[in-house]
């Protein structure tokens, strides 16, 4: 009872609730470990992994209505990644979410990490079959946390926004929640580079559903084996984000890149579902070779299979819209606390935690990027293809995004590999459908805080998240990088 008497001053304090006005709930405390509700497919599933889910407990509501929350330590099965999730998606948290963890087998506590709340623009549009889904939650941005087998949380509610009648209040069904990602798939610890290309084999037959073979599979590679390269940053460059006027003597092409001519994708998958512009079963069509007057080489890229995603997870067939007209840039806001080698289970965590957690159909994102530069398929259905994914609330047909592992609205800057990586992609997938990465272009909104429904939105060709959503992602020391990826990808494809 002491714990929860201190957290309570903690909460209270912090959100200004007068004596008067606060009326504290009685509740009981689940016991260590107890409570832990489990997600996942089975410990004999082919891939292990697994999400505990607990409820935080109400601590105090003022004018009836729940302005505190948390957990007291708890020592729970080991986990590796930590978020917070909530009822309804259409619901933002206002205030702070705080976690500490413990390493496991010791008794040292972390300090307390706040959880990015404003996650509400990553997710499926809310016209799409995924978006309807009545299994669609809230939620913060996930943590890395590395290797943990306790937790402890604190949730309080802002104050009254001044010039507001929005009263401080937390969300319904508030849990945390804590996710293993499994061992590697493969023996041994994941090497990171992607500058040491080895076949990675098809991913036909894999549980779930076929997804398409790639059209150069020799660039199409599995992370292999050996030490961690870390990244080098350099210099700030001077670039305006909004213009793409980043000096290019300071950018050089990503040396892990390879060097294949892209081509027309030929493989259909198997099945689809959902369609967003596209009929069922009809195959989305990229610009004829001729007109594609401006491709930049397909740079190496590590399949599902390669960072080791677990197919049953996902919803089965595959979505595309017409095109990719622009992409979006993120950060994961997960944290910087993973090495290279431990980017394969990072994927895994996340993956997990959009589709047990979130409850989307599959990860959301259509790429991401490590701070060593490799780069990683996300959601399924073919790198090639206008894959509709869930990452930019209203825009996510006709994009695509891409999601730098890591998080950018700090001190933090992300490093020379993350921005050529970003480039050497964004270079070749625009390069597919005929887009100019210094251009703008319009698409339509399904509905955001930004553009509401329908509006027809010009936006950069190359732009950060919050181009689409008012959201801190891709954070600003990201963001401010814009104008040095779109030289970097203006470049690759020959202009």
């Amino acid at each position: 009872m002491s714990k929860i008497m201190g957290m309570r001053g903690y909460l209270a304090s912090s959100i200004g609730v007068s004596c008067a006005a606060v009326l504290t709930l009685p509740f009981a405390v689940p016991a260590a470990g107890a409570g832990t509700g489990v997600r996942g497919p089975s410990a004999s599933a082919a891939v292990p992994g697994s999400t505990q889910s607990l409820p935080l407990v109400p601590i105090t509501r003022a004018a009836g209505v729940l302005v505190e929350a948390g957990l007291t330590q708890q020592t729970v099965r080991s986990f590796s990644l930590v978020g917070v999730v909530w009822d309804d998606p259409g619901v933002d948290l206002h205030g702070h979410v705080e976690v500490r963890t413990r390493a496991s087998g010791t008794h040292q506590w972390s300090e307390w990490q706040e959880l990015e709340t404003h996650h509400h623009g990553h997710g499926p549009d809310p016209d799409t079959t995924e978006g309807r889904a009545g299994r669609v939650r809230g939620g913060t941005a996930p943590l890395w946390v590395g290797d943990s087998d306790g937790v402890e949380v604190r949730v309080s509610a802002e104050r009254d926004d001044t010039g507001t009648t929005r009263s401080p209040t937390l969300p319904d069904g508030l849990r945390v929640e804590l996710v293993d990602p499994g061992a590697d798939s493969k023996a041994g610890a994941p090497g990171p580079t992607a500058r040491a290309a080895s076949p990675e084999p098809s991913d036909e037959g894999a549980p779930g559903a076929a997804i398409p073979a790639p059209s150069h599979g020799a660039q199409e590679t599995q992370r292999p084996q050996g030490a961690a390269k870390e990244p080098s940053n350099t210099a700030e460059e001077a670039a305006d984000p909004a213009q793409g006027t980043a000096n290019p003597a300071k950018e050089t092409p990503n040396p892990a890149q390879g060097t294949a001519n892209p081509a027309k994708g030929t493989a259909s998958p198997a099945d689809t579902t959902g369609p967003a512009k596209e009929a069922p079963g009809k195959e989305p069509e990229q610009l004829p070779e001729h007109t594609r007057t401006h491709t930049a080489p397909r740079p190496k890229i590590v399949t599902r299979s390669g960072w080791g995603a677990d197919e049953t997870l996902r919803e089965a067939g595959f979505v595309y819209t017409d095109s990719v007209k622009v992409a979006f840039v993120h950060h994961t806001a997960s944290g910087n606390n993973y090495t290279c080698a431990q980017a394969p289970s990072v994927i895994r965590s996340i993956y997990r935690y959009h589709v047990v957690s979130n409850g989307w159909r599959d990860i959301g994102y259509n790429f991401l990027v490590d701070k060593c530069g490799t780069i990683y398929e996300g959601r399924a259905g073919g790198t090639d293809k206008p894959v509709l994914g869930a990452h930019t609330l209203g825009f996510n047909s006709d994009s695509m995004g891409v999601a730098a592992i890591g998080t950018y609205s700090g001190n933090t800057k992300p490093s020379t590999d993350t921005l050529d990586g970003v480039g050497a992609l964004t270079a070749w997938k625009l390069g597919l459908y005929g887009m100019d990465p210094r251009g703008t272009t319009y698409l339509e909104s399904d509905g955001g805080n930004l553009y509401p429904k329908g509006a027809k939105a010009r936006l950069n060709v190359l732009s950060g998240h919050r181009d689409g959503y008012a959201t801190d992602c891709p954070g600003q020391q990201l963001y401010g990088k814009l104008g040095t990826i779109r030289s970097t990808a203006a470049r690759l494809q020959g202009r």
